[in-house]
């Protein structure tokens, strides 16, 4: 018996290759565009520094995967941003020995913008990506179909909540926005032209739920207050939940911590001390710091290349417990 556990054992435990594997691939969508998807994985082909968007990732561009039974963790990226959005995540994952799978949100992107309140649309497409990565993308029968986890930030931290089992509110959001005119979320609403009462009569039935997804990381969900405790009940894969202390984008505690008071099941959380929103987001170089100084700049005094070095080793540690 002692045998046989050791072997099990040792056939879920992670592999850790040498290097990162990459791919950008499409993903049909029905009668949709297709997604544009980013994919990281173990691989023991040599990694070279290659220019992906803003950033500059030591992979291996199409290489072949190292492992078997290799768990999956599906990544949502914030309003406005795209796959890339957290490649230094996604890096950690796969040198851990996990696939990493980001969806750029059609609609929801820096260079796409038309559809950014149909919030029920994320979900589905996070939804699309699972079913891809474990029926149809190249390696798929090296994955473990009963270890999938996902991860989130901002407006994906809402839409990993939602395909966890959350049903938001959005009538929620007007009255919010009365009450609170000069919140970012508001006034983003107000400059864009959106009607916050546009998603009042939104069905339940329109938010997509994925039980394949056993384990979720959040970090700073856009809506937190359009849940509460009902919307939350059916949450019950185990939850790591992150807030930036000085989070002027998302003011506590409408927004993590609604979500953390009413999860029916306590979450792992994190509290980043002098952390803004855009902290979250990997640490940025001069060139992109003086063309988005919003996003990268941070409160004097934090170090946001130290703190992503934590935050992606207690994200990893996180889906290694629980997807095991």
């Amino acid at each position: 018996m002692a045998m046989i556990i050791a072997f099990f054992a040792l056939a879920a435990a992670p592999v850790l290759a040498a290097d990162v594997g990459f791919e950008e691939v499409k993903v049909a969508n029905g009668a949709e565009p297709p997604l544009t998807v980013g994919i990281w994985y173990p691989t023991n082909a040599p990694a070279t520094p290659h220019s992906l968007g803003n950033f500059t990732q030591t992979v291996a561009p199409d290489a072949a995967i190292a492992g078997r039974r290799l768990p999956l963790v599906v990544m949502s990226h914030g309003g406005g941003g795209w796959y890339d959005g957290h490649y230094d995540t996604a890096l950690a994952l796969a040198h851990a020995g996990f696939v990493a799978a980001a969806v750029s949100h059609a609609g929801d992107t820096f260079d796409d913008q038309s559809r950014v309140l149909q919030l029920w649309r994320r979900p589905a497409q996070l939804q699309r990506l699972v079913d891809y990565m474990l029926d149809e993308w190249r390696w798929h029968g090296r994955l473990d179909a009963a270890r999938v986890g996902a991860f989130g930030f901002s407006n994906g931290g809402f839409t990993v909540l939602v395909a966890a089992g959350g049903i938001p509110d959005l009538s929620k959001i007007a009255p919010y926005c009365e009450a609170h005119p000069d919140h970012d979320l508001c006034e983003a609403l107000k400059h864009a032209g959106v009607d916050p009462h546009s998603g009042a009569d939104v069905p339940a039935s329109a938010w997509v739920h994925d039980p394949r997804i056993r384990a979720v990381v959040i970090a700073a969900p856009a809506f937190g207050f359009a849940f509460g405790r009902a919307g939350l009940g059916s949450v019950r894969a185990p939850i790591q939940l992150w807030r930036a202390a000085d989070d002027r984008h998302q003011p506590h505690p409408y927004y993590e911590e609604a979500v953390r008071a009413d999860l029916p099941r306590a979450p792992e959380y994190h509290v980043v001390a002098n952390a803004g929103h855009y902290d979250f987001l990997p640490p940025c170089d001069a060139r992109l710091s003086r063309k988005t100084p919003e996003v990268c700049n941070s409160q004097p005094g934090f170090d946001r290349a130290a703190f992503h070095e934590q935050f992606n080793s207690d994200v990893v540690q996180f889906f290694e417990a629980t997807l095991r």
